[in-house]
């Protein structure tokens, strides 16, 4: 399958490493306005072909990254549609509602497979943690973050907070029932830090946080079940899980504390170990993709799924708007 990368920036020049050592693919080229940039990232990716235009470029590929940034992706995403390539685009899907449903309904017309890059759907970490959710009753995320360049031409609910928002209404399910928002700008001219508090109709209640403008980086959610908690550490690929000990007698347990007794804790609760196979989730994601538009199966993360998420996150900027 012949596929190739538009856009070279930090993401693009990734997918092109990684397109260059999948089996079954061939990495025709690349292409970017920045000549120099395109260049470093075909040698990153081994050597590849850099086209002068994407015109050129459309007529030796079946299917595209999409790593242009945001405020373009409507725009090459429909020329690439047009001429019924397949896409990876990289979220958000675009910043504009209307034209993200234009694309989803252009790619349905066309037969054109469409995937959106969330790509902590293929954390290992969060796989594994997925396998034990049933029913959370609360969730904190905290995606922390340095300042750069890079995503700050739009607010920070759609370069980082979206990723979380997008992982949230892929394992709670059901609609959002209310939203209750905060945040400010400090460097970029737009949101740089912000907090939502998601409500869903099933009960479950998440407090999430996006920052661009911290010291350290840091990419956590923690899961409180009637029976565990889960905490997924996102950037080290790690889980930790404790559950409710089988047969705990949970009445002795309070007696003691009434008591005024500290009882210890692991009499009544247990860690638990959860597998997780290594792998590199951007890996992972590109494979899915080769894989959908090979085998004409639904990508993981259709058009639907990333409408779904900038929905929520534009609601989550209108509170912000209102709020400031």
């Amino acid at each position: 399958m012949k596929v190739a990368v538009v856009g070279t920036g930090h993401l693009g020049r990734e997918h092109a490493r990684i397109y260059a050592s999948l089996p079954q693919v061939e990495l025709v080229g690349i292409f970017d306005h920045d000549e120099e940039q395109a260049a470093k990232a075909a040698a990153h990716a081994g050597g590849c072909t850099v086209f002068s235009s994407l015109n050129e470029l459309l007529d030796k590929t079946e299917a595209l990254s999409l790593c242009v940034p945001t405020p373009a992706h409507a725009a090459v995403a429909r020329e690439c549609l047009e001429r019924g390539k397949h896409l990876m685009i990289e979220k958000p899907i675009t910043d504009n509602l209307a034209e993200a449903r234009d694309i989803r309904d252009l790619a349905t017309s066309k037969g054109c497979t469409l995937q959106v890059g969330h790509v902590e759907r293929f954390n290992p970490a969060m796989i594994a943690a997925t396998r034990h959710l049933d029913t959370p009753r609360f969730v904190e995320c905290h995606r922390l973050s340095q300042f750069g360049a890079r995503g700050s031409d739009v607010a920070v609910v759609l370069d980082l907070m979206i990723h979380d928002l997008d992982l949230l209404l892929s394992v709670i399910g059901g609609e959002v029932q209310s939203i209750d928002a905060s945040g400010v700008s400090v460097l970029s001219g737009n949101t740089d830090l912000a907090n939502a508090r998601l409500k869903f109709r099933n009960g479950c209640v998440a407090n999430i946080t996006a920052s661009r403008i911290s010291v350290d980086r840091m990419r956590k959610i923690r899961f409180f079940q009637p029976n565990a908690y889960i905490s997924v550490n996102l950037l080290a690929g790690q889980v930790a899980m404790y559950r409710k000990r089988p047969g705990v007698d949970l009445q002795d347990f309070q007696a003691k504390l009434q008591q005024g007794e500290t009882p210890n804790l692991l009499q009544a609760v247990e860690p638990v170990t959860v597998d997780i196979v290594k792998e590199e989730p951007l890996r992972l994601e590109l494979q899915s993709f080769v894989d959908a538009v090979r085998n004409g199966t639904p990508p993981v993360v259709g058009a639907d799924e990333g409408i779904r998420a900038l929905e929520v996150a534009f609601e989550i900027e209108r509170l912000l708007s209102e709020g400031n």
